[in-house]
């Protein structure tokens, strides 16, 4: 079965940068939109950049627009998301997820099948 591992999380100041990497076990999802999503406590899952099958188009939620780049690179079946300016607000778990379809765009969780385990970032104040 396909994993996608996600790394480089943790504590970082607000204005600090981060930067997330999500590996996938094998070339599978080089056709697929991928996506970051993150979820704080007593929070849902929200969306927060997705990236197409090619990288040619991203989008991002609007809190985190400008201050956040998605890339990725399938030569090495790994997805960035590169966070600067950190905000209090942006603490949560984040999760690299493959879109259920060849060359989606999807922004909703249920557009997506597969899933890593997630990574903590929490930024202090």
């Amino acid at each position: 079965q396909v994993q996608l591992v996600e790394s480089g999380g943790g504590l970082v100041q607000a204005g600090g940068s981060l930067r997330l990497s999500c590996a996938a076990s094998d070339r599978t999802f080089r056709s697929n939109g991928m996506g970051w999503f993150r979820q704080a406590p007593g929070k849902e899952r929200e969306f927060v950049a997705v990236i197409s099958w090619n990288g040619g188009i991203t989008n991002y939620a609007n809190s985190v627009q400008g201050r956040f780049t998605i890339s990725r690179d399938n030569a090495k079946n790994t997805v960035y998301l590169q966070m600067n300016s950190l905000k209090p607000e942006d603490a949560a778990v984040y999760y690299c997820a493959a879109d259920r379809a060849f060359y989606g765009l999807n922004t909703n969780v249920y557009d997506y099948d597969y899933w890593g385990q997630g990574t903590q970032d929490t930024v202090s104040s």
